[in-house]
């Protein structure tokens, strides 16, 4: 089939730059296997500026848009704003990164999305990177080994699209349920479920003011004047800890360490990637 496409799209939200590494890697994959002619671009949704502007695609376009697994569903954050999107019949392929729990009904619920904006998605994965709560978890993921599945995964994509008929769209299948399952919910010392959402993270004395944390927040969340306040939501994405460079961020809510501690025991078993085609 005649390569008639003119863009190839990597869009994420990455707090801690793990999904961008996959997405990045899956998108100059497939430029690299079908890129001839086409423009290869690169967008991020993290930061509350970068999701001002609407994101409007053509059916010359690819877009692969990865997104973290919060509580095994798309992160609420991200909802509103992915409603905006217009595929326009581009081709489209959803892909989620989770901390080595369980993506849950993250990916068929991105997917889901991309189909109601108008995409046509023909591919999908679910990735593995070191998880937002701990550093233990998913320890440095993701590796060499895994941006290597990554860039095969655009080679079978790039594939699949050069082989396939645009007029011809099957729906593909994706492990998950429809409805989805609620946000997960981790229970307090007491064995009860609690409102997770209002913990916050601490500043300790090695804090050099450098504002970092400010600029990394993907809420907006933090400060500028005094990092140690958190003006708004914490939505628990890791960004300010794992991107201090003195280690001043940290949280020290008992339930949160509890959740902390179950997350690491539990799901010490390295899980691997899975692929829908």
């Amino acid at each position: 089939m005649k390569n008639n496409f003119k863009e190839i799209n990597g869009v994420w939200f990455s707090p801690t730059g793990t999904t961008k590494k996959i997405v990045s890697a899956i998108v100059e994959s497939i430029e690299k296997n079908i890129g001839e002619n086409c423009e290869l671009k690169k967008t991020s949704l993290t930061l509350p500026k970068e999701r001002e502007d609407l994101l409007v695609y053509k059916s010359s376009d690819i877009v692969v848009l990865g997104v973290p697994v919060y509580a095994g569903r798309v992160p609420n954050i991200l909802l509103k704003y992915l409603d905006t999107l217009e595929g326009n019949s581009a081709i489209g392929i959803p892909i989620v990164l989770y901390g080595n729990r369980n993506y849950d009904d993250a990916l068929i619920e991105l997917a889901d999305i991309m189909r109601e904006k108008g995409f046509k998605v023909v591919g999908a994965g679910a990735f593995i990177g070191e998880h937002s709560f701990s550093k233990i978890l998913a320890k440095k993921r993701p590796n060499k080994d895994d941006i290597e599945k990554a860039k095969n995964f655009g080679l079978k994509i790039s594939e699949k699209i050069k082989n396939m008929d645009r007029n011809v769209y099957t729906e593909l299948k994706i492990k998950g349920n429809r409805p989805y399952r609620p946000y997960y919910r981790p229970k307090n010392i007491a064995g009860e479920f609690y409102d997770f959402r209002k913990i916050k993270p601490k500043t300790s004395d090695r804090c050099i003011d450098c504002k970092i944390c400010v600029y990394l927040c993907p809420v907006g969340s933090i400060d500028l004047d005094d990092v140690s306040k958190i003006n708004g939501i914490c939505i628990k994405c890791g960004g300010c800890i794992k991107g201090c460079l003195t280690n001043a961020k940290y949280y020290d809510d008992e339930n949160y360490l509890k959740h902390q501690h179950e997350l690491e025991e539990e799901f010490q078993d390295r899980k691997e990637i899975e692929i829908f085609l």
